[in-house]
């Protein structure tokens, strides 16, 4: 092959001129970037949704409220006879199981901000339900470390309480009279109150702003059928963590959220972007503890966990450490309220 060879000169030119080509092309690819948000298109194309998520159309029948679990004595749990000490727990029930197996076995999640979420730094859990849960095998065991964590899906709570998988199940768990039938609940620790989560700046102040728009809720919760009755020509974008909200209205794929404050403050402390708006959806929520409706003197035991924590000042303790800061100072903890 022959080569050419170039005077320097030329040589000098022809290299000013190719890094002057380059250097348009750059400019050139530079210029013009893809739009980092792409405009949302009716098919939802124009990012890839969240795995599982289900595009709920508006619709013409809205389920129908449910009733209020006080209607039904849903919220009335079974009174603690007198608390054994850890380490002494009685023979022959559920008690006696959990301390000869060694650590109580706790159903939650990890994508609960706030209540029950994985520490990136630690890579451990944490949250409020988190601490509320180590409280329980302290009076067990005298040691809040003996637990041991299973990751549930809301779905897969039932079956593992049925089952007994696990001991008990703390995971934003509220009580309704439906679920009041499978489940044996503990006395509420948390209230909350369904709201919408929106963008600063976003033209949605209130449950009559979204007809029309997309809501991001989760797949299987009461909050579902609260956004389909307050707003019946809304789309609902149903995921199955709450985490995946966070990430479909970052990707412009929902305008708002809804579901409990206390989750929704979780996610506005993720996205200093977000904020909590309008007022308080129908009724309020009440979180409980689940067990096995067959493990009495669990419930029992649980509940005596909880009247400890509320009397000597851990539940608020627990809720200055989580909770203070974004959902504001509490009188204290809800009452219980027993049946028996």
């Amino acid at each position: 092959m022959t080569q050419v060879r170039l005077s320097r000169p030329v040589a000098r030119r022809c290299a000013r001129h190719l890094v002057g080509v380059l250097a348009v092309a750059v400019l050139a690819g530079c210029a013009a970037p893809d739009p980092l948000t792409p405009p949302i298109t009716g098919t939802y194309t124009a990012r890839p949704m969240t795995e599982g998520a289900q595009i709920i159309p508006p619709t013409n029948s809205p389920p129908p409220e449910p009733p209020l679990p006080d209607s039904c004595g849903s919220l009335a749990s079974l009174r603690p006879g007198p608390q054994p000490a850890p380490g002494q727990m009685p023979p022959g029930g559920s008690l006696a199981e959990i301390a000869g197996r060694g650590r109580l076995i706790v159903g939650v999640d990890q994508n609960t901000n706030l209540f029950s979420f994985r520490d990136p730094t630690t890579g451990t859990l944490q949250g409020f339900d988190i601490d509320v849960a180590k409280e329980i095998a302290r009076d067990i065991f005298g040691d809040p470390t003996k637990i041991e964590f299973r990751l549930l899906t809301s779905a897969g709570r039932f079956s593992a309480l049925e089952n007994n998988d696990v001991d008990v199940v703390v995971h934003g768990f509220s009580i309704t009279c439906e679920r009041a039938q499978l489940v044996g609940f503990s006395t509420e620790y948390v209230r909350a109150f369904q709201r919408i989560l929106v963008p600063r700046g976003s033209d949605i102040a209130g449950p009559a702003d979204l007809a029309g728009k997309r809501v991001c809720t989760f797949i299987d919760t009461t909050s579902l059928g609260t956004v389909q009755r307050v707003a019946p020509d809304a789309t609902i974008i149903a995921v199955p963590d709450w985490d995946d909200c966070l990430v479909t209205m970052q990707k412009k794929q929902a305008d708002a959220t809804s579901t409990s404050d206390s989750i929704l403050a979780g996610l506005a402390s993720q996205d200093r972007n977000l904020q909590i708006v309008g007022p308080r959806l129908e009724a309020e929520e009440h979180w409980a503890i689940g067990v096995n409706k067959g493990r009495e003197d669990l419930v029992r035991f649980v509940n005596g966990t909880l009247d400890r924590l509320r009397a000597d000042g851990t539940w608020t303790s627990i809720y200055d450490r989580w909770l203070a800061a974004p959902l504001g100072p509490v009188a204290g903890p809800p009452p219980p309220t027993y049946r028996d």
